[in-house]
């Protein structure tokens, strides 16, 4: 057997030994936390890793633990100072004791924190993501979207129980002006790890109805503010960045402006503020309207007072303008009278003559007329014999004198010879 060889728990002793030795005192180390938990007697029990800046694999691991003494006070020393708990996944600046245990092995003991690293941390996370987002082009895509005037739909996306979207709902119901508001819950976990995906989860349900609704309304009130590095996520910046709909958010804290808050078309700082955000833009129109509907019915009274005034002066000229055409029209009726009158007593003289003239040319080749003049008239049965060839032998004829007639039989019809003139 070799006498030289150690038993694992005198190893253990002399590493225990050796790290006491060469790491006496507390180190400053930079570090991301995981599997952080906390057990009954208070005391923190979590790793430290660090990853590789490109393929974000691990490439060192620690075990370590902060005394429920200790970690009672870092614990709200450092959510008082960044806003956040501390929990897994958050980069965090730590003073260590090196520490090795025979039968636990190599550990770290937290004895301080640093939380203003955490601050950098968390705000060049923000920076980072921002710069993603401007560099894909969709970063100021809700904010350019154009919030319609009457903006009175509104999907709200919020925890049912939250006190934040009861104050909301009551703001908007309560408004002085009486103003209606539209709104629909699309509930959604609003802190802890699920809520990333949750909100998520709502915006695209509100995307299913997206024609029913003016703007989106991301509310979230009370709670503490350690719970707001969901609102950070790129995943979610990223999702309400390039939203149909006007995102408004409204996330309960005044200090840090998270990333939704800057892509989101409008921050307000809670649920209220949201509400008085749409009260306000709703009452600016309704003033509007009613300031043009007082203008449109005084315009319109101006008018009118005009045009009565324009009408009765036309009515007035219009009468005037009657009664001279009226004259005139009358004055060239009695010429057109006169006129025709003259026309139709000449035109009555002038067949006056004609008839006269008829009448003595009539009397003049009258029967009565040639018989006076010593004439006679021969007819045959009572029709006038104009030629010899009307006239037969022993044709009983009626000659007409002046003075009366006397009736003949023809004996004998000599027609005229052709040398013979009439």
């Amino acid at each position: 057997m070799n006498e030289s060889s150690l038993t694992l728990s005198e190893l253990n002793r002399q590493v225990k030994d050796a790290i006491r030795d060469h790491l006496p005192g507390t180190y400053w180390m930079r570090a991301e936390t995981s599997d952080v938990r906390r057990n009954r007697n208070g005391h923190c029990y979590l790793e430290f890793i660090e990853k590789d800046a490109v393929t974000q694999s691990i490439i060192a691991k620690a075990r370590g633990v902060i005394w429920a003494n200790v970690f009672q006070m870092l614990s709200a020393y450092f959510e008082d100072e960044t806003g956040q708990q501390f929990t897994s996944g958050i980069s965090v600046l730590v003073r260590v004791s090196v520490e090795f245990h025979e039968l636990y092995g190599y550990s770290l003991t937290v004895v301080d924190i640093d939380p203003s690293f955490t601050l950098g941390e968390i705000a060049r996370n923000r920076q980072l993501i921002l710069k993603q987002l401007e560099q894909e082009g969709v970063l100021t895509l809700n904010r350019e979207l154009e919030l319609p005037e009457l903006a009175n739909r509104i999907a709200v996306i919020s925890s049912p129980t939250a006190a934040g979207y009861e104050d909301f709902c009551d703001q908007l119901a309560n408004n002085p002006g009486g103003l209606v508001f539209y709104t629909r819950l699309f509930p959604a976990i609003m802190q802890g790890d699920r809520s990333e995906a949750s909100i998520i989860a709502a915006l695209e349900k509100v995307f299913q109805y997206r024609d029913l609704f003016d703007a989106v309304a991301i509310i979230r009130g009370g709670g503490a503010s350690s719970d707001l590095s969901c609102f950070d996520s790129y995943l979610l910046a990223t999702n309400v960045a390039q939203f149909p709909l006007p995102v408004i958010s409204g996330i309960g804290h005044e200090r840090d402006i998270t990333v939704l808050d800057i892509v989101a078309h409008t921050r307000a700082k809670t649920p209220t503020a949201v509400a008085e955000f749409f009260i306000a833009r709703l009452n600016r129109v309704a003033t509007e309207l009613l300031d043009l509907e007082e203008r449109i019915v005084s315009e319109s009274e101006s008018r009118l007072l005009k045009e009565q005034t324009d009408l009765f002066s036309l009515s007035k000229e219009l009468v005037h303008q009657s009664s001279l055409m009226i004259q005139r029209e009358v004055s060239v009726i009695q010429q057109l009278s006169g006129k025709m009158k003259y026309g139709v007593k000449h035109l009555l003289q002038h067949q006056s003559h004609l008839l006269e003239n008829r009448e003595q040319f009539i009397q003049m080749v009258s029967p009565v007329n040639i018989l006076k003049r010593g004439y006679t008239l021969t007819l045959k049965n009572g029709r006038i014999v104009t030629s010899l060839n009307d006239l037969s032998v022993e044709d009983v004829i009626e000659t007409r004198f002046r003075d009366g007639f006397s009736t003949s039989v023809i004996t004998q019809v000599v027609p005229r010879k052709p040398h013979e003139k009439d």
